[in-house]
């Protein structure tokens, strides 16, 4: 491999990396070590030179291993990270240097965020969020996207929601979900096309096809694409092949569309 090309324009939005056990009370997996070199070389052999490197909710607030793999490559990835909710400004603009975009709330996961300590930061670094020209990713369940809704037009800032909102087989016809997830997008909220093992469904998730289509129905070209490698879910011996959680967007949204996906994350990550 040609170490002085420019890698290829592809965007994997959504992958963590590991090196160094949990620091976050209670968490619910240890994690195995799983550096920026190797998820670089899949990605890149797949035609995604580019990747959004999101805070894991086991490391808690310590950004450490996410800051220093973003400044192994300077420029090239981005990253999201989580706070404890008394960072100083300039400890913000340091991240922002490095590559950071966006603030995490994890509101599924039992070592995430409580809603009620989500808004209380958004109260605080709203502002400073708007001035950086971040957003607010969110992994969240249905029931809690109108609530998204109301935290988005009180602060004036763009929402990134994980894993299709959320939004499995279980909640497909759900109404109240899709208001939410249309006031969302109407907003200027992104989507993430990522987790298909997450919703309910079995490879090769063609059971999803029509969730995915409608989505994009609703979001435009507010989507993004995330592999959610090193897939914490699955024993290292059964993970699924990186092809195989990018094929779910082409047989569902097309060559044309899919292409245009690869890409978005050069706008939304600037």
């Amino acid at each position: 491999m040609n170490r002085n090309a420019a890698p290829p324009a592809g965007w994997d939005c959504h992958v963590h990396v590991f090196d160094g056990p949990a620091t976050a009370e209670d968490a619910h997996y240890v994690p195995v070590p799983r550096l920026l070199p190797e998820i670089e070389a899949v990605a890149q052999a797949h035609g995604f030179g580019h990747l959004v490197l999101v805070q894991p909710s086991v490391y808690g607030s310590d950004n450490t291993v996410l800051l220093q793999a973003l400044r192994r490559s300077p420029g090239r990835h981005r990253g999201v990270v989580v706070l404890r909710g008394d960072e100083s400004e300039a400890q913000l603009a340091a991240m922002n240097a490095a590559g950071v975009r966006g603030i995490r709330f994890n509101l599924v996961s039992p070592v995430g965020s409580e809603a009620d300590e989500a808004q209380a930061q958004l109260a605080r670094f709203a502002p400073l969020l708007r001035r950086l020209q971040w957003h607010v990713q969110c992994y969240a369940a249905p029931r809690d996207l109108p609530l998204l809704a109301l935290w988005q037009a009180g602060h004036g800032l763009p929402f990134v929601l994980d894993h299709l909102g959320g939004m499995d087989l279980a909640h497909a016809d759900d109404a109240a979900a899709w208001h939410a997830l249309e006031q969302l997008a109407a907003g200027g909220s992104w989507i993430k096309l990522s987790g298909w093992y997450r919703l309910g469904a079995q490879p090769p998730y063609g059971a999803l096809q029509p969730l995915v289509r409608r989505i994009a129905e609703t979001f435009g070209d507010g989507m993004v694409w995330g592999s959610d490698w090193p897939h914490t879910s699955f024993p290292p011996q059964e993970l699924p092949t990186y092809s195989s959680l990018w094929q779910p967007v082409e047989r569902a949204l097309g060559a044309g569309t899919a292409e245009r996906i690869r890409q978005a994350g050069e706008r939304l990550y600037a």
